[in-house]
């Protein structure tokens, strides 16, 4: 009796941690940190309005940082590396980052514009995490999370 207790109690651990993880797997991807706050569908409409505005010219931004960069790394590594040519490559990856932090400003003081203001209190704890762990980078990267209620 005891081991058939055992044995059932084993399966419905099973059975919960299953259904968990279908959970977690059927989550759709966060495409920005709002998907993390309980919206109204008519919130959910003005903010992918406002995304498909913001995350063309923020992922143009990242392709040019990311070619910039690249550009940089080929010049470290010549046999001769011109310290000029150098300089002037950093320069153009901080004004890009510049670009790309003043986008996600704006961005994020466009989408506080649409919250009540106990979604505006969740959005700030939500920007302020990630702000403590570096900075911003969720639009356009695949990274899970649970909404906030």
């Amino acid at each position: 009796m005891k081991d058939i207790f055992l044995i059932l109690l084993s399966a419905i651990a099973i059975i919960q941690l299953a259904v968990k993880l279908l959970a977690r797997i059927r989550q759709k991807p966060i495409r920005g940190y709002l998907d993390l706050i309980v919206l109204t569908k008519e919130q959910k409409r003005q903010v992918e309005v406002i995304r498909r505005g913001f995350l063309p010219k923020v992922e143009g931004i990242r392709q040019s940082l990311r070619r910039n960069r690249l550009q940089l790394n080929d010049l470290l590594f010549t046999e001769a590396p011109d310290v000029k040519t150098i300089a002037e490559k950093s320069n153009e990856i901080s004004a890009l980052q510049a670009e790309l932090e003043q986008e996600v400003i704006r961005h994020i003081l466009q989408e506080k514009e649409l919250l009540t203001t106990d979604q505006k209190r969740k959005f700030h704890d939500v920007i302020r995490r990630e702000f403590e762990k570096g900075g911003l980078g969720v639009h356009g990267e695949h990274r899970q999370g649970s909404n906030l209620k």
